[in-house]
């Protein structure tokens, strides 16, 4: 089980490639506890607006790592636009460049379907010491009531939200409804560190909002 996961999580160049990067076997025997950072999205492209989240995420939570996941299709949005799996994730990674904090990586690449739930069990049995926390846009707060099992993964992983421009008082009055128990941004990474931030829990990061995003490059002609 633990070499298919590997396998999957590492698989950065599509399915006929064995390039594994950003994921080595280590990461997954290290004795040390560490705090990661999830973001999941199609990356289509991955932009400025991508790292300004993961970045931030990172200051105000401390945490010792970001994943960006890249589905290869996520269930919500229509497959016509979608980039080639191996195209978002080269370009992605050419836009992290050499942050190492970043790391790049497939995790749903060949599973039946693509549910953040599903990603999240895989992750947690793949790799035990980490202590993960969701990060999301406040646009995608707004719609995560669409998300499969939405409500199990409240129960599943502390959620950190980030402040986007026009979303900030609809994703705060969503966050009120359905993510329970709000904490100050820098609380909620110090009991991530710590192995004490026990969900449902999630905090609102609002500081340098970035209006940069994927539907807007596409509009402008950005192909992969």
């Amino acid at each position: 089980m633990l070499s298919e996961a590997m396998v999957k999580l590492g698989q950065h160049e599509g399915a006929g490639m064995a390039h594994r990067r950003h994921l080595t076997p280590s990461l997954f025997h290290d004795s040390r506890r560490r705090s990661v950072g999830l973001i999941g999205g199609s990356f289509n492209p991955a932009h400025d607006g991508h790292l300004h989240m993961a970045m931030l995420a990172r200051k105000i939570l401390g945490l010792d790592e970001i994943w960006w996941m890249v589905t290869p299709q996520n269930p919500l949005k229509p497959s016509e636009d979608m980039s080639l799996l191996q195209n978002r994730l080269a370009y992605a990674r050419k836009l992290v460049g050499k942050r190492t904090c970043i790391r790049v990586i497939a995790p749903e690449l060949g599973a039946r379907n693509n549910y953040t739930f599903n990603t999240l069990n895989l992750l947690n049995k793949v790799a035990p010491r980490m202590n993960f926390i969701w990060i999301m846009g406040a646009d995608n707060l707004v719609q995560f009531h669409k998300w499969h099992r939405y409500g199990d993964i409240v129960h599943h992983i502390p959620i950190a939200v980030i402040d986007r421009p026009g979303y900030s008082y609809a994703a705060l009055s969503v966050g009120r409804l359905i993510l329970s128990r709000r904490v100050p941004a820098r609380r909620l990474g110090k009991l991530e560190r710590e192995n004490r931030a026990k969900p449902p829990i999630w905090c609102f990061i609002s500081e340098r909002r970035h209006h940069a995003s994927a539907t807007a490059l596409r509009a402008l002609g950005l192909k992969l």
